[in-house]
């Protein structure tokens, strides 16, 4: 069988694209790719080089390699386009005949998060204009954060965000990683453009789903944009602070209220929200 691989492996998002593919395609036919090669030592499978500011590294990482999964960078938005470039042109020079482009749904203006939304949409568009084989995933927001949350909520009693009444179509990482490996391993899904979530749900919906799950008591208290930035800032610092506070704009404005299509990419509904809590229980 050809040979798969996996950017970022090492990442929480791309161990678990490693994860399902393993189960899919067995091990031997998965590589991942990382930055730090000793830090993906304990998925199992073979591991490479795969820095996205070393071009020479990601080709020759490339090599036996018929599809390969993009785990979109965390750097500034500005420097993650050429970084995803490179993994581009390297996957073209190492006769890879497939790429697969993790995405973000959001506006492209209007919030402070709207440039990295925009640098997203162009690796999407030099993904198309690539010349291989495609398929796009927009992720939804994940919804870990708000677990790994729960102590913060619980000290302060409520869930406090700039989202208002905004739907949000969240979604899971071990959900992500069993859509994409069907994205990366299907042809079916070639040249195709999808939208990776779960049901929309409002942050009181949110707030009801924690409290019943953990046996708490939350309010969900809205906030104005400037409040909940202020707030961020604060606590998180300029960068990460306006960024969050963007993300929560977005989904106050419907950036995040999109339909689905996790069932066509991955050939089953996505979780339900009432399993998905019930199984944090």
């Amino acid at each position: 069988m050809n040979k798969i691989a996996i950017t970022s492996a090492s990442g929480q998002l791309g161990t678990a694209i490693v994860k399902a593919a393993k189960d899919l395609v067995g091990p031997s036919n998965v590589i991942g790719l990382a930055r730090t090669p000793s830090k993906a030592s304990d998925l199992g499978i073979e591991i490479r080089p795969g820095d996205y500011n070393s071009p020479s590294d990601l080709e020759a990482s490339l090599e036996s390699v018929s599809a390969v999964l993009l785990v979109s960078g965390m750097d500034a938005p500005e420097k993650r386009i050429e970084q995803h470039r490179n993994v581009i042109n390297a996957a073209k020079r190492a006769n890879v005949q497939k790429i697969v482009y993790t995405s973000i749904q959001g506006t492209q203006e209007g919030t402070a998060f709207s440039p990295v939304v925009a640098s997203n949409r162009q690796t999407e568009d030099d993904v198309r204009n690539s010349g291989l084989q495609w398929v796009i995933g927009r992720n939804g927001i994940y919804i870990e954060p708000d677990i790994d949350y729960i102590d913060t909520y619980k000290k302060h009693g409520e869930i406090a965000n700039c989202a208002g009444d905004g739907m949000c179509g969240y979604t899971t990482r071990p959900e992500l990683g069993y859509a994409y490996a069907r994205m990366l391993t299907e042809s079916k899904h070639d040249g195709q453009t999808y939208n990776l979530h779960g049901d929309a749900i409002t942050q009181q919906e949110l707030t009801d789903y924690i409290n019943e799950a953990f046996g708490l008591d939350l309010k969900f208290r809205s906030m104005s944009v400037d409040e909940y930035r202020e707030d961020r800032t604060s606590e998180l610092g300029d960068f990460l602070g306006t960024i969050i506070a963007g993300i929560y704009q977005g989904i106050r404005e419907g950036a995040n209220d999109n339909e689905s299509h996790f069932a066509l990419a991955a050939g089953r509904p996505h979780q339900t929200w009432p399993a998905y809590f019930a199984g944090l229980q």
